[in-house]
């Protein structure tokens, strides 16, 4: 069974059909192969620094080593946060129903996306096709797999079809000085007016 976006705005619904869109298709890419003095294609690898062990590509997504040595398999890690609770494993969102809300194109931008779906509409109510072909913005939680983190997405669409923009939204953190200095008392405290012009 496919994967789905499952939307629902204003009591419509949309069920969208939807897979990454790669930059290498869009721009192309080129990948350098290195081979041995045989002709053979060689393989990527690297070396703990003590040079104990010779990782290859693949093993690290299957655990951990500790500083002591020991192995972890991925499947005995658990998430803890800083204070040293254990945080809520939210659901996945693909095939369940979630409400989009309307937003401004500003707030659109005011996220960081990490990646850009291509989306094909399944079934979509006539009322939210228009509105989307008139250039509303919708946003969405979306969450691929059982996470600890819901992402944000973004429904837009133009002449080419609909997308899907996935990211999260960036924290500004503001900083203001702790005092302001006084230009005018700065320039009344110079009571020196006269201008030396050796210094020209």
């Amino acid at each position: 069974m496919a994967k789905t976006i499952n939307l629902t705005y204003k009591g419509n619904q949309a069920v969208f059909a939807y897979k990454p869109i790669d930059r290498g298709v869009l721009y192309g890419k080129r990948r350098r192969v290195a081979f041995d003095a045989q002709g053979n294609e060689c393989a990527k690898a690297s070396l703990l620094s003590d040079g104990s062990l010779l990782i290859k590509s693949g093993m690290t997504a299957q655990g951990y080593f500790t500083p002591e040595g020991v192995w972890v398999p991925q499947s005995d890690l658990e998430a803890i946060n800083a204070d040293g609770s254990v945080p809520e494993l939210l659901p996945t969102t693909i095939g369940e129903e979630v409400e989009a809300t309307l937003i401004s194109a500003v707030e659109a931008l005011n996220l960081k996306f990490n990646t850009t779906y291509s989306l094909e509409p399944e079934s979509i109510s006539d009322q939210l096709k228009n509105e989307l072909d008139a250039g509303a913005i919708l946003s969405f939680p979306f969450n691929p797999r059982a996470d600890y983190n819901i992402e944000t997405g973004i429904l837009v669409s133009n002449e080419n079809g609909y997308f899907a923009l996935i990211g999260n939204p960036v924290e500004y953190q503001f900083v203001s000085l702790n005092s302001v200095v006084s230009v005018a008392e700065e320039a009344a405290s110079d009571s020196s007016d006269d201008l030396d012009f050796e210094m020209f």
